[in-house]
């Protein structure tokens, strides 16, 4: 925020965490509803040295940049440690996590109690669209793999990425 009695202003600052290989329109969605209710939400794509990945990070990054751009207030980095280092570094107080399932809030659960209590950062927690309720990473890459039609679940840029990248394999 800038203009005329804007000082001392601070932004409303949250990160959307995760591996994104490759970002779905569940991602996405989750991005988006954020989005309207921070002034920057920070993408924050993992780096886990001891699974390799179909897409590389940078490609990640690009695809998520170009797919979240028209809501205008998303910055994606890489990182790689705690989540709540990065949230520390970037002065972020929360970390927004869609839920598909009540499995998914068992483990999520944990992980904001434990970043809380080591840094203070909150954990605010988005029902995921029923939409893509089933939806995962992992499920796009194994379908698209056999060749089944996933461009329902993924943003244009994303499915030709996917296509590109499984034809060369």
């Amino acid at each position: 925020m800038t203009g005329p009695g804007s000082e001392g202003l601070q932004l409303r600052r949250a990160v959307c965490p995760g591996s994104f290989d490759p970002i779905t329109n569940g991602h996405l969605d989750i991005i988006g509803r954020a989005s309207r209710l921070y002034d920057v939400v920070h993408v924050a794509v993992m780096i886990n040295q001891s699974k390799k990945g179909l897409f590389e990070i940078d490609e990640r990054i690009e695809l998520i940049r170009e797919v979240t751009a028209e809501f205008g207030n998303v910055q994606v980095e890489s990182f790689h440690g705690l989540l709540v280092d990065f949230c520390k570094q970037r002065d972020i107080p929360a970390i927004v996590k869609g839920l598909r399932a009540v499995s998914d809030f068992d483990y999520e659960l944990q992980m904001a109690q434990m970043n809380i209590g080591l840094s203070g950062v909150e954990t605010l927690f988005v029902p995921t669209n029923p939409t893509y309720s089933f939806l995962s990473s992992s499920l796009v890459k194994e379908v698209a793999a056999w060749g089944g039609d996933v461009s329902h679940l993924v943003p244009g840029p994303v499915l030709a990425a996917l296509g590109d990248r499984l034809r060369r394999k």
